[in-house]
């Protein structure tokens, strides 16, 4: 089953190497990571998808917490929570296209950042399964340049907040 973690821990040098080196020792794979500061510029929130059994998530929450600069962490898929990723996307327009592409973009809520008369740098905001069916879509009307995606984010609904004294 596919885990959204969230991660508080101290913005300190080594601290994201620990927590990856957690990851790796016992086989686990991320697919993908985001970090940034806080509020708090001493603290820092990592978001982190992975797979694996509930027992398992539950096993590295526990693991985690041990570490010395993790202050709090959170399994997001178990909370009702909003999950947004951004995408960013390079694509070469083909002949036939130029109606269709447009079309596609204003239908999905994406962005224009830049249209040369090739091609388009697009922008889009939604959840992982929403990117995964625009670039495929995309993919039907244009040559796909470039995909960069900045991996899930993720929050809880309502009053909830993971923080530092959780």
């Amino acid at each position: 089953m596919r885990h959204i973690i969230s991660i508080l821990m101290q913005n300190e040098a080594g601290a994201l190497a620990r927590v990856i080196a957690l990851f790796s020792s016992r086989g686990y794979n991320i697919e993908s990571l985001s970090v940034a500061p806080t509020e708090d510029s001493e603290v820092s929130r990592l978001t982190l998808v992975t797979r694996g059994s509930d027992s398992v998530i539950e096993q590295i929450n526990n693991q985690l917490l041990k570490l010395v600069d993790v202050v709090s962490t959170a399994d997001m898929s178990k909370v009702d929570h909003i999950e947004r990723e951004l995408l960013l996307m390079k694509v070469k327009v083909q002949a036939g296209a130029e109606q269709s592409l447009p079309e596609l973009i204003a239908a999905a809520g994406a962005r224009v950042l830049d249209d040369c008369p090739e091609t388009y740098t697009l922008e889009l905001t939604g959840a992982n399964n929403h990117m995964d069916d625009f670039i495929a879509k995309v993919g039907d009307c244009a040559e796909i340049l470039a995909v960069v995606r900045s991996g899930a984010m993720a929050i809880a609904r309502g009053q909830k907040v993971l923080s530092a004294e959780s």
